[in-house]
């Protein structure tokens, strides 16, 4: 699985030598900005700038207080980070109950998740197309805090003391709640420390908005299979909405979610009550693009022969056969060729 690495500071750290944490591998810094209503992290230009120099993705997060005023939380982080929020910034908000409780106090778990779904939809207003996050802990997840589609960052420190990027990048990904996190932060000695699940590219790539082929998370995954058992209920289908976890497994659902709508077949007569004919239509939709890819390539071969032969006829120099070596060979240069092995039958 690629990964790349990170780290992410407050006031409690001083000034880092980034070349040291180049080094280390580090590619994303996040950096505390604000806290609740007013408050501003006396090391957040200190820190943003040390990253932004060293060409790391850079991001901020605050620190949320859900028993206060939402619109002035959000105003005060939006404050902190306009100067530096570039088009590559990540944002997020860092909902953990303190040790003393006093920001979690008088709030319900429906009020907590409700602050942060508001906190994430005005950050998202003032800076469109940018990535807003939640970091929160297993605790808050199963509390039902966090507010579901946006991206995870999850602390959980399996190991005492210090931990290596080496040992995150080699233990298993952690699902709390059944959520795949983005980002893990797995230590905090002798800093706090994270990985990304994304190779430092395709993690350029998510920060800036500019990816194309972002792998499936669990809640998209699940968020698919709702609805096409919703739809199959609205059309007078025999499933229940109990059923949803049961339509087929996380890689069945993965694969129905990879070329849009699919079709009922016309030979389907039992496209209402089969819950299966998706994964059916899916593969003989599948068999008919292979075999139309296999006759197209037949006929562009066939071209090809013909055209060298018509040319070798004007030029008794050129050999065909050698040209048409010559000219497959560069197509399959370019192109990254398929090979799919079919049975012939229909």
């Amino acid at each position: 699985m690629a990964t790349c690495r990170g780290i992410d500071l407050s006031v409690f750290q001083g000034a880092q030598d980034w070349t040291a944490r180049k080094a280390e591998g580090v590619v994303f810094a996040f950096a505390k900005a604000s806290e609740g209503e007013h408050t501003h992290d006396a090391h957040f230009a200190l820190h943003i700038k040390g990253a932004v120099e060293a060409g790391l993705v850079p991001g901020a997060y605050h620190f949320a207080w859900p028993n206060q005023d939402v619109a002035a939380e959000a105003a005060n982080y939006i404050a902190a980070v306009a100067p530096y929020a570039g088009p590559d910034f990540v944002h997020w908000l860092d909902l953990e109950r303190r040790s003393d409780g006093a920001n979690y106090a008088g709030v319900t778990a429906a009020g907590i998740r409700a602050y942060a779904t508001a906190w994430v939809a005005k950050v998202e207003a003032a800076f469109p197309g940018r990535r807003v996050g939640v970091y929160t802990s297993a605790s808050d997840l199963a509390a039902g805090h966090a507010p579901a589609g946006v991206p995870l960052w999850y602390p959980a420190y399996p190991w005492s003391g210090a931990a290596t990027y080496a040992q995150a990048e080699a233990h298993t990904k952690p699902e709390p709640s059944g959520r795949a996190p983005l980002f893990w932060q797995f230590t905090s000695t002798p800093l706090d420390r994270s990985i990304c699940y994304l190779s430092e590219s395709a993690l350029r790539a998510w920060a800036a908005g500019t990816e194309t082929d972002m792998a499936l998370t669990t809640d998209d995954i699940n968020k698919v299979a709702a609805a096409v058992v919703a739809k199959l209920i609205a059309g007078g289908g025999v499933l229940e909405t109990k059923d949803v976890d049961n339509v087929a497994s996380a890689a069945a659902k993965a694969v129905l979610t990879l070329d849009g709508v699919i079709s009922a077949p016309a030979d389907a007569p039992d496209a209402k009550t089969n819950p299966f004919w998706a994964l059916q239509s899916y593969v003989k939709d599948t068999n008919a693009r292979v075999r139309l890819v296999q006759a197209t390539e037949a006929a562009h071969g066939a071209a090809i022969a013909q055209l060298t032969t018509t040319i070798a006829e004007f030029d008794k120099t050129i050999d065909a056969d050698a040209l048409v070596a010559s000219i497959t060979t560069a197509i399959e240069t370019a192109v990254s060729k398929v090979v799919v092995h079919l049975d012939p039958t229909p």
